[in-house]
């Protein structure tokens, strides 16, 4: 049977890594069984994409395109300095590309994949055919309560984030893009709602992420009652990410029971208040920096941990809260209204975002819970159990699901 042809535009698509990429990526390959897929990327992801597609030559049906603006125009940008600006520019760059191709090769349903944020640029050309979004975020927000311990700078971000997301019913690019897409996944609920009334019903939630099978997954065995305790807490030291909590909930802790350990793995522009925290609180025996790690420094600091901590007050480090599940630990957590929604009371302790001094006693009293060692084992049992139903293969069945059913509702077969 002749598959669909669909257009992807994955700005952030790579093997071997984690977040947004590594979601393009996985999102690629399962797509890739239903349909029949031209996947626009940087041309800088093509030195990792083609080394592993010669030895996976199953998915040599994709066909992938790459674009970079030549290096004297992109001089400034590195890393993430600058990516919302080149990110822009690119989608702008490369909407001539996305009109020939799908126009040569007959395409009609374009998916707008990564960067899954809103409030940036899609092709104008793609959102003017058959047009799916997402999954997206982008207008998540925090509050002042917690962001006015942050450093002034993202003290000012999240302002004119909170400011940007309450004058989205302004933004034209944003009602435009809702009006134009036949289909929105949406990462959270919050998102959902922001969308205009008029177009909702084209809205679904539908998370990015899912369980990855981890090489060497361990086998659940009931810990030692009296070992030390290792919690692990993963993402890019952003404000929003919530370590200064975790840091915070675990002083109080290790007051009750000093037979723990947290270890911190990520870089980012919070490092340094961060550092200074575990400092003041007379953490540094207790609390490790452990910097940005290789992909199995990861997995073994993931084998080796009891239980895993993800205190995001938005959408973020939701690879490692998969993960959890794969590597059969608890998992601690916030609710952000998105992909919490996967986890269950049963293997995972869901705290929701309230004051910020409740919320840090909270994931305090989740702690001192999960010292018990065959708590923790019971919803470590339960975490592995429940992976086998978020697999990248059943979220690849209900990719197919969503699309074909949509795409069918407005006669595309």
């Amino acid at each position: 049977m002749t598959k669909q042809k669909i257009f992807v535009s994955a700005y952030a698509c790579e093997p071997g890594l984690g977040s947004e990429i590594g979601v393009g990526w996985h999102w690629v390959l399962e797509m890739s069984k239903y349909f029949d897929l031209w996947v626009l990327t940087r041309e800088s992801n093509r030195q990792s994409i083609e080394p592993w597609i010669a030895k996976h030559p199953e998915y040599n049906h994709i066909h992938f395109l790459y674009f970079d603006l030549p290096k004297w125009a992109r001089f400034w940008k590195k890393g993430l300095r600058g990516v919302r600006i080149y990110y822009n520019i690119w989608q702008w760059m490369t909407n001539g590309m996305v009109r020939q191709t799908m126009q040569e090769n007959d395409i009609r349903i374009f998916h707008h994949l990564t960067y899954g944020n809103v409030l940036w640029r899609v092709s104008k050309y793609g959102q003017k055919q058959f047009f799916i979004w997402g999954p997206a975020g982008g207008v998540e927000t925090i509050p002042e309560e917690y962001s006015r311990v942050y450093p002034k700078k993202m003290q000012m971000v999240e302002w004119l984030r909170r400011t940007v997301a309450g004058n989205l019913k302004f933004n034209i690019g944003f009602k435009r893009r809702c009006r134009n897409a036949d289909l929105i996944l949406c990462k959270t609920d919050i998102l959902r709602q922001y969308i205009p009334a008029r177009y909702r019903d084209k809205a679904i939630l539908f998370t990015d992420v899912a369980v990855d099978n981890l090489s060497g997954a361990p086998v659940i065995v009931e810990c030692e009652p009296n070992k030390r305790i290792e919690f692990i807490t993963v993402g890019r030291l952003d404000p929003w990410r919530g370590f200064d909590l975790v840091i915070e909930a675990f002083a109080k802790v290790v007051k009750k029971n000093g037979n723990m350990h947290l270890t911190v793995i990520g870089k980012g522009a919070d490092k340094e208040r961060l550092t200074a925290l575990i400092t003041k609180l007379k953490l540094t025996d207790k609390v490790t920096m452990a910097g940005s790690v290789d992909m199995e420094r990861y997995r073994e600091y993931m084998r080796n941990c009891d239980v895993v901590v993800n205190a995001s007050l938005k959408e973020g480090a939701v690879t490692v809260s998969f993960d959890s599940m794969a590597m059969g630990k608890p998992l601690i957590c916030i609710d952000t209204t998105g992909y919490t929604r996967y986890f269950s009371p049963e293997y995972a302790e869901i705290i929701q975002r309230n004051d910020r001094k409740s919320t840090i006693q909270a994931l305090a009293d989740s702690m001192v819970k999960l010292a018990d060692a065959h708590t923790r084992y019971e919803m470590g049992k339960k975490a592995q159990q429940a992976g086998n139903r978020f697999t990248w293969a059943s979220r690849g069945e209900e990719i197919f699901d969503v699309v074909t059913k949509a795409a069918k509702g407005k006669g595309i077969k």
